[in-house]
C-alpha cells in the first residue's frame, strides 16, 4: 500500500492512518483499503497522518518560513531527515516534519536549540524540499575563477555527482550550479550552445528557452569532458561519432534526479541538451493535478485501460507530457496479479512493480520484444512506434491478446490511425486492436499574482483564432510580460496537461476496418456521438475559466481552423 507521502510507513502506523481515512470517508459504498488510500488526494492523506499523530496538518507552509533562521541550519541534514525550523518566537521554535514518527527531528534541534521549545507541525515531503530549496542559494565560480583555469590540467570521474555541495574544481562547481539551479527552477532541460565567439547555456522552463548565462569559449572541450566523465565515457568519444548518449544522475540535497544527456556536432562545436527527469514534484496521477482531465474524457480513458487487451496510442510533439501520463496509467494499472514489462529508451520514472527494460540501441528492439513476448506479459509499455518494426510489433502483441500502451508522433488523435498506415499496418488490424487514440499538450498556466484582466479579446484575434463573437465583450486574462516574484518574472506558473481522446468501438472498428469512414470522419462522429472534447475545446475552456490566455495556446494548438 503505498499512502503517497514519500515517507515509509510501518503495518501499524499505516492501519492507524488507515482508520483516520476510513472515519473520514463521506460515502456508504464497501470499499477496499488500497482502493481508500487510491482514491485520497495527498491533502487528506496528510490530514490523516496529522490526526494519527496528534499533530496540526499543514499542506502549505511556505507562507510560515523565516528565511534568515532556516538558512542557520545544515540543508542536508533537513533534507535527509526531510524536516525544516520554520520561525524562532520567544523560545518557541516552529517545526514541519514530512514524518512525525521519525524524531531525527527533535535530536537535531535538541542539539542546536536545546532551551527553546518545539511546536511540531506536520507537512508534505514536498513542501519541505521547497522550503529548502528557496532558502538555499547556489552560487557558482566567478568569471575570474574560470578564465584563470589551466585547460590541460583537468582529469577526474564522478560517477554520482552532488550539486548542493561546494566543489573546489570551477569545472565541478559550474556545473554543479548549472544543474542545481535548473532543478530549482523547475526546468525540464539544459542546453549548452557553442557560436563563433561565446559558449552559453540556457533553461526550458514552462515549455519557453529563458535567458543565455554566457561562459568562456575556452571551457567548452573541459566542460564537455566533465560530463562525459559523468557517464564515464572517455573523452576521445567526442571525436568518433555525431551524436553521443548518456544518462549520469545528480544527487540534489538528498534525493536523486536522473539526468538524459544528448550531445551532437555543430559547424562550431557541438550542443548538448540534458533533459531533468526530476519526478519529484509532478502529480502523476490520472485525474489530479497536472493530469486533472476534463471528467469524460478521464472516463473514456479508464473504460479504454479497462478492456483486457488492445493499444492505447498516446500522441503528441517531444516534451508534451506524453510519458507523464502513460506513466500514471501504468500506476493506475499495476496490480500484483499483472505482470508490467516496459521497454524504453531511456527509463524514466520507474515504478515500484513495473519491471523497466533499458533500450540502448535500435538494434535491441526486436528481440528484446521476443524476448517479451516468452517472459508472460499481461501489460506492455513500449516508448514510441517509430518505424514498421515497432509498429507491427506492437500490434501482433495487441492481437495475442496483451494490453499496449506506446506513443507515437502525430498532431492529431485521429492521425495516429494514418500514421500506422503509412508505417504498412493494414487497416483491419488497426481497427480490431486501436482502442483509444489520444492527444496531448502542455499549457502554459497563467501566474494568478501578475495576470491582467481584460475586457475581451480582440477583433482581430477573433478571426484569426475562429472564436466565437462574444469573445469580444467576454473578460479574459493575458500574462504579464514583466512577470513577478512569484512567477520568477515570466508571467505563467508552471503547466497543465490537456488531452483529447477518441474511443474506437466495435462498431467504429467495423466501419474503420471496411473503409466506410475515414479517420477524420471517425473522429467527427465521436464528437458527434459522445460530444468529448477536442484539444481546442480544452483549450478554450483553460482560456474562459482565466487559467491560460491566447500566447500560450497559439504555441502548442493550431486554433486558426475550427474542427
Amino acid at each position: 500500500m503505498n499512502l503517497n507521502l514519500d515517507v515509509k510507513f510501518n503495518e501499524t502506523i499505516q492501519r492507524m492512518i488507515v482508520e483516520q481515512l476510513r472515519s473520514n470517508w463521506t460515502s456508504s459504498d464497501p470499499i477496499s483499503d488500497e482502493a481508500l488510500v487510491h482514491r485520497s488526494s495527498k491533502t487528506r492523506i496528510l490530514g490523516a497522518v496529522g490526526r494519527a499523530a496528534g499533530l496540526p496538518a499543514f499542506p502549505q507552509v511556505r507562507d510560515l518560513v523565516d528565511a534568515e533562521f532556516v538558512a542557520y541550519c545544515d540543508p542536508s541534514v533537513l533534507a535527509r531527515g526531510q524536516f525544516v525550523p520554520l520561525r524562532r518566537s520567544s523560545d518557541q521554535i516552529l517545526l514541519a516534519v514530512a514524518n512525525p514518527w521519525d524524531y531525527s527531528a527533535d535530536d537535531y534541534c535538541a542539539g542546536r536549540f536545546p532551551n527553546d521549545e518545539l511546536l511540531k507541525i506536520v507537512t508534505l515531503a514536498s513542501e519541505v524540499s521547497a522550503v529548502i530549496e528557496g532558502t538555499t542559494n547556489s552560487s557558482g565560480p566567478s568569471r575570474a575563477e574560470l578564465e584563470a583555469v589551466e585547460v590541460e590540467e583537468f582529469s577526474g570521474e564522478t560517477p554520482d555527482f552532488d550539486v548542493t555541495r561546494l566543489h573546489e574544481e570551477p569545472i565541478a562547481q559550474l556545473v554543479a550550479s548549472m544543474v542545481s539551479d535548473a532543478i530549482k527552477q523547475r526546468a525540464s532541460d539544459i542546453h549548452i550552445k557553442t557560436e563563433k565567439l561565446s559558449c552559453h547555456y540556457c533553461y526550458r522552463i514552462d515549455g519557453d528557452i529563458g535567458p543565455r548565462m554566457e561562459m568562456p569559449l575556452k571551457l567548452r572541450d573541459r566542460i564537455d569532458a566533465f560530463l562525459l566523465n559523468l557517464m564515464r565515457l572517455a573523452p576521445e568519444e567526442r571525436s568518433k561519432r555525431p551524436g553521443i548518449s548518456g544518462r549520469f544522475t545528480a544527487s540534489y540535497y538528498g534525493r536523486s534526479v536522473g539526468i538524459r544527456y544528448e550531445r551532437h556536432r555543430t559547424y562550431r562545436g557541438y550542443h548538448v541538451t540534458m533533459r531533468l527527469l526530476d519526478k519529484t514534484h509532478l502529480e502523476a496521477r490520472l485525474g489530479m493535478g497536472t493530469l486533472a482531465f476534463d471528467a469524460e474524457t478521464l472516463f473514456e480513458l479508464e473504460k479504454a485501460m479497462a478492456v483486457p487487451s488492445g493499444i492505447i496510442v498516446m500522441s503528441g510533439p517531444t516534451g508534451s507530457g506524453k510519458s507523464t501520463t502513460l506513466n500514471a496509467m501504468l500506476r493506475a494499472l499495476n496490480r500484483p496479479e499483472d505482470n508490467i514489462l516496459t521497454l524504453e529508451n531511456p527509463v524514466e520514472d520507474e515504478i515500484p512493480g513495473v519491471t523497466h527494460c533499458d533500450l540502448r540501441d535500435s538494434s535491441e528492439f526486436k528481440p528484446m520484444i521476443a524476448s517479451f513476448m516468452r517472459s508472460d506479459p499481461d501489460i506492455i509499455f513500449m516508448g514510441e512506434v517509430r518505424d514498421r518494426e515497432s509498429a507491427e510489433l506492437a500490434i501482433e502483441a495487441a492481437i495475442t491478446g496483451h494490453k499496449v500502451l506506446t506513443t507515437i508522433h502525430t498532431p492529431r488523435a485521429s492521425q495516429i490511425i494514418e500514421r500506422f498506415q503509412q508505417l504498412g499496418m493494414e487497416r483491419w488490424k488497426i481497427a480490431q486492436t486501436l482502442k483509444a487514440a489520444c492527444a496531448q499538450r502542455l499549457v502554459k498556466i497563467l501566474c494568478t499574482g501578475c495576470r491582467e484582466k481584460q475586457a475581451g479579446v480582440s477583433e482581430h484575434e477573433i478571426r484569426m483564432f475562429s472564436l466565437d463573437p462574444k469573445w469580444a465583450s467576454q473578460p479574459v486574462y493575458v500574462h504579464n510580460k514583466h512577470g513577478c516574484s512569484e512567477c520568477h518574472g515570466r508571467g505563467y506558473a508552471g503547466r497543465t496537461a490537456i488531452l483529447e481522446i477518441l474511443p474506437i468501438s466495435p462498431l467504429m472498428g467495423d466501419l474503420l476496418s471496411k473503409g466506410e469512414i475515414t479517420p477524420y470522419e471517425l473522429e467527427q462522429q465521436v464528437r458527434r456521438d459522445t460530444g468529448l472534447p477536442s484539444l481546442r475545446d480544452n483549450g478554450i475552456k483553460l482560456l474562459g475559466e482565466g487559467r491560460t490566455d491566447l500566447d500560450a495556446l497559439r504555441k502548442v494548438l493550431d486554433l486558426t481552423y475550427k474542427e
